[in-house]
This record gives C-alpha cells, sequence and structure tokens, in this order.
C-alpha cells in the first residue's frame, strides 16, 4: 500500500519546554472523528523516542504515524514546532484521491492546531477557551 506524509511546521514564541509541556505525553489514546460522512475510531499508542523533543502517536494497526518535533530556534526563546503524519493509501484513483484530500485536511488541521498553541502558550486563550480544529 502505498504511503504518503504530510508535515506543517511554525514558529511558536515560547521556549521549547513550554511548547513540548503542551503537546504533552501518554501511553495510549482514542480518537473519534467523522471525514468525509465517515465516522472512524483510530487508537493511538503514544511514545517518546527523544524526551521532551520528540513525540509519536502511532495507530495500533501502524496505518498512521504522527511525530511531532520540538526544537530550539535561535537563542531558545522560540520554537521550531513540526506536526508530519506518516499514512497508508489504497492504490489507483481512490488511493489519490484519499491522498490528496487527506492531504490537504490535515495540512489545514495541523495549521489551526500550530496557531491556536501559539495563542495558548502566549496567554491569549485559556484551555477552555480551546475549541478543536475542523
Amino acid at each position: 500500500m502505498p504511503r504518503t506524509v504530510v508535515a506543517v511546521s511554525s514558529t511558536i514564541q515560547a521556549p521549547p519546554g513550554r511548547v513540548y509541556s503542551v503537546i504533552g505525553a501518554g501511553t495510549h489514546a482514542s480518537v473519534e472523528m467523522r471525514v468525509l460522512g465517515v465516522r472512524r475510531t483510530l487508537r493511538f499508542v503514544v511514545s517518546e523516542p527523544s524526551p521532551g523533543r520528540v513525540l509519536v502517536e502511532a495507530t495500533t494497526d501502524g496505518s498512521t504515524v504522527t511525530t511531532f518535533t520540538v526544537e530550539p530556534e535561535g537563542e531558545g526563546a522560540a520554537t521550531h514546532l513540526t506536526f508530519s503524519t506518516e499514512f497508508t493509501t489504497r492504490k489507483g484513483l481512490a488511493g489519490a484521491i484519499e491522498r490528496t484530500t487527506t492531504s490537504f485536511m490535515l495540512r489545514r488541521i495541523y495549521r489551526k492546531e500550530q496557531q491556536q498553541l501559539a495563542r495558548y502558550v502566549a496567554g491569549e486563550i485559556r484551555t477552555n477557551e480551546h475549541t478543536s480544529a475542523q
């Protein structure tokens, strides 16, 4: 099955430790979502291959792996943050459509999440004001 990678990076005006603490860490996660009218539940295993710098969420079947990378920028007062997702798609025309639409949606979601994270660490929004990317 073909694999596709989508990555979005931005600069967050906060130290890497602060950004990483917001992204957080755990051992398992479950996400229920509706994509193109289809409801899916994904189960993830969360790991920290490089504690304080890299967090990885992988579906239990290995079809999707998202890596969150936090790197110091400048003198360390800012953070270069990257969300990168590698996912499996079907072959043929259906796979091409899936790759295109999923890549478009993920880029849009990741940009919004990174903007919200930047606002949160800057103190512009509180946790209960944080809305999900749609």
